[in-house]
């Protein structure tokens, strides 16, 4: 406790000490953890973040974000020009409030080897996040990103030395990963403002590839692929004949009425065969409370589907903050967290009896 009498308790000095809700625990386990030789390690940060660390003990984040969604009733409607205007006429502000804690706090990461983001909707790219960074981590390590997304960065006072713009085709290494960028699939960004001031004409489709790309991330142990916030596409087939993909994560959810945002169940499924994977892992389900997915269901699908299709891959149900190491948990259809107690009985036990047990 930062207080200890009623009479000192204030909101700040209450928000002071619980939040982020995680604290550094989340912090301490990445920086802590040594990933062995011909294995790779991620952890879920909520929503599309994750954090990859090579055998090499390589750091990279992408997609870090620790803001929120509505906080009050007291909003004016959408604008016409907000995306989900555009997309489905409606004006009604939506209930979209953050339905999972802070798990990890961006002020408390030091060590870090590139920072990447993949598209400018604001639950995949952060000022705090980017200050945090900025202030934190020794090294000046690059803020990577397409064209519109530096361009937030930049307005935010991200120096431009440490901005790196990149479309697909581009190959960015970072020590020993490399970093090979994608076309994204990503419709609702096409629909959604930048921050810029000359906006293009409702009727032009902007250029795709400088608002979004997906990564491959290759490491020595395999390969990720970021999809991000893409919808399924039929060219996911030829990434796949591309890449080597040995996990894929993709943008799975609820879509509400009248909206077609996320990947449905089968969906993922679809992306996952196309793209060849050995493992495919369904986020965003998470974040949202209008949105909120189940991924179970991506599970009971792909059960009834996989013989039929002779599926050769399968799907990870992940929760947040959890870890997973590659290829010791590639067989693993579900996620949970450590349950503890794994020293009980290592004392002498202090009851009255042992019939109290």
């Amino acid at each position: 406790m930062t207080v200890d009498n009623v009479n000192d308790v204030t909101e700040q000095t209450w928000k002071d000490e619980v939040f982020p809700e995680w604290g550094t625990w989340l912090n301490e386990e990445i920086d802590r953890t040594k990933v062995a030789q011909g294995k790779f390690a991620m952890w879920w940060l909520v929503n599309m973040g994750i954090w990859i660390k090579s055998d090499h003990q390589t750091s990279i984040a992408i997609d870090l974000w620790c803001g929120t969604g509505k906080t009050t009733h007291d909003k004016p409607d959408m604008s016409p020009r907000h995306q989900w205007s555009r997309l489905t006429g409606g004006r009604k502000i939506q209930p979209n409030l953050r339905a999972q804690p802070m798990v990890i706090n961006p002020f408390a990461i030091h060590n870090l080897d590139a920072y990447l983001v993949t598209h400018f909707h604001h639950d995949h790219i952060d000022m705090n996040v980017a200050a945090a960074i900025l202030q934190n981590v020794e090294e000046p390590i690059p803020f990577i990103g397409p064209k519109d997304v530096v361009d937030q960065w930049l307005d935010w006072g991200v120096p431009a030395d440490r901005c790196q713009v990149v479309k697909p085709g581009d190959v960015v290494k970072i020590k020993d990963v490399e970093i090979d960028v994608t076309d994204s699939f990503d419709r609702s960004v096409l629909i959604t403002d930048p921050d810029e001031k000359n906006l293009p004409d409702d009727s032009q489709v902007p250029d795709m590839d400088e608002r979004a790309v997906n990564y491959v991330i290759k490491t020595s142990a395999g390969n990720i692929y970021d999809a991000a916030d893409s919808h399924y596409s039929s060219y996911f087939a030829k990434h796949g004949q591309d890449f080597d993909v040995d996990v894929a994560v993709v943008a799975y959810g609820e879509n509400p009425i009248g909206v077609q945002d996320k990947m449905t169940s089968v969906d993922v499924l679809r992306a996952a065969e196309a793209l060849q994977t050995n493992v495919v892992i369904p986020l965003h389900w998470d974040v949202w409370s209008n949105m909120l997915g189940d991924p179970t269901e991506v599970e009971q699908v792909w059960k009834m589907r996989k013989e039929r299709f002779n599926y050769k891959f399968h799907p990870f149900s992940w929760l947040p903050g959890g870890h997973f190491i590659y290829p010791d948990d590639k067989d693993k259809l579900e996620y949970y967290h450590e349950r503890g107690f794994e020293d009980c009985y290592t004392h002498d036990i202090n009851l009255p009896y042992k019939s109290f047990l």
